[in-house]
């Protein structure tokens, strides 16, 4: 028996039933990011390891263990470069605002990128692939607080635009380089004494990159996560004022939001501003964001603010569905085309005339091969169309096709076969369509 072929593991077929989910939510975002003034990009799938290395932290779970890496073709002085499937959208954006020169433009540029595929070296799991995609806005060039609240606001209003309801908002800040630091040293000397009743990823964290002790979901440390100092209560003027404008400016949005003193996001370079949002109905994450304001820095660019997030739209589909939210219905064929008979005229003619009706702009079916009369009639009603149109002997021999109105009752008038010339079919559909 030959072998049968599967998916990878962590990788998923999109089917033809899931599509109506993704135009929609496709549609939305784009729609709803052009009303905001932001402009589509996309960004190679492949790039050098380092863009991402740099950017993420080498202490970080992407770049540790998730990021599908290797060497390419050597070229022909010998030399191979590491490259990187791309594993998240944001440093792969600001690369190409660099190389582009969009830093000499009028700032801030607003860039979105959508259904862009994401690769993770993760276990999977629901909502969390290795292959997923993304929906993501980023803002760079302005530090202004009011970008902030911009940003989040225009994905509350993409969310409830897909109908999601109880979705709330996580906010935080994690400060900058100026009072960062400081806060480090705070909460490593509040965790130096608790360290050997620690889990093991915190033991590595502790050294490596101590703000995601607080992220640690394992139960033995849920305690002291609950007694370490706060960052909210060691910012420094300019940022504790900065949060606060956010959050003041939140409130012109109707962006309902809480204060969580542990979203501490998982790279390296986020400042200030991050955020979640979660699903109140059943605590899923949707997605996570934040200010970047020191990642141009690292490619050697100029000082350049950043924010933005990055949506999984797998999730939000699992989402929808557990909120019981369909997408909007695709639209019904005008018509389906059948022939009854064998003769290679009669087939001719049925596919002419779907041709025609497909150019001038209607959707349209019909049939193939030398299926019966009635399994022809079933799969016309079973499509959905709103008329069949048959053609036989008869209607070849006098240039016209019998008109039958599928979706009216069976006792209507209209359910009547009417006899339309065939040069005046376009228009007899398109009469019904208006």
């Amino acid at each position: 028996m030959p072998e049968q072929y599967r998916a990878l593991q962590g990788f998923k077929d999109i089917l033809p039933e899931d599509q109506p989910y993704w135009r929609f939510i496709e549609n939305t975002a784009a729609e709803v990011a052009r009303l905001y003034g932001y402009q589509r990009i996309e960004t190679p799938i492949l790039e050098d390891t380092a863009v991402f290395r740099r950017t993420s932290g080498e202490a970080t779970d992407i770049v540790e263990h998730e990021m599908y890496s290797f060497n390419d073709r050597a070229d022909k002085e010998g030399r191979s470069q590491n490259i990187s499937l791309r594993p998240e959208g944001t440093a792969g954006v600001m690369r190409a605002y660099l190389e582009h020169g969009m830093f000499k433009l009028a700032q801030p540029v607003k860039l979105y990128y959508l259904s862009m595929p994401m690769f993770r070296r993760e276990r999977p799991q629901a909502g969390r692939l290795r292959e997923h995609h993304q929906f993501g806005c980023e803002a760079l060039g302005e530090a202004d607080p009011a970008i902030d609240a911009e940003v989040i606001g225009m994905l509350y209003q993409i969310y409830a635009r897909l109908g999601l309801q109880n979705i709330r908002v996580r906010l935080n800040s994690i400060g900058d380089q100026n009072c960062r630091p400081q806060y480090i040293e705070k909460l490593k000397a509040y965790y130096e004494p608790l360290l050997d009743d620690c889990c093991n990823d915190c033991q590595v964290r502790f050294h490596k990159n101590p703000l995601r002790l607080l992220d640690c979901k394992n139960p033995q440390d849920q305690k002291k996560i609950a007694d370490a100092p706060r960052i909210t209560n060691n910012l420094c003027g300019p940022c504790q004022e900065h949060f606060d404008t956010v959050q003041r400016l939140l409130k012109f949005y109707d962006v309902p939001f809480e204060i969580d003193m542990l979203i501490v996001r998982g790279l390296d370079y986020y400042t200030r501003t991050v955020f979640e949002f979660t699903s109140t109905i059943d605590n899923v994450a949707l997605n996570g964001g934040g200010r970047y304001d020191g990642m141009a820095e690292i490619f050697g660019g100029p000082h350049t603010p950043g924010i933005g997030f990055g949506v999984g739209i797998e999730r939000v589909i699992l989402e929808m569905k557990r909120q019981g939210i369909e997408p909007p219905a695709e639209a019904k064929p005008a018509a389906f085309v059948v022939y009854f008979g064998k003769s290679q005229e009669l087939r001719d003619t049925a596919a002419k005339i779907t041709a025609e009706l497909r150019r001038a702009g209607l959707k349209v079916l019909m049939t193939y091969g030398e299926r019966s009369t009635k399994a022809q009639m079933k799969q016309a009603n079973t499509s959905g169309s709103s008329f069949s149109i048959i053609i036989g002997e008869d209607e070849l021999a006098n240039g016209t096709a019998t008109v039958k109105n599928m979706q009216s009752g069976a006792e209507s008038n209209e359910n009547k076969q009417v006899q339309v010339k065939q040069s005046e079919l376009l228009s007899y559909l398109q009469e019904y369509q208006q």
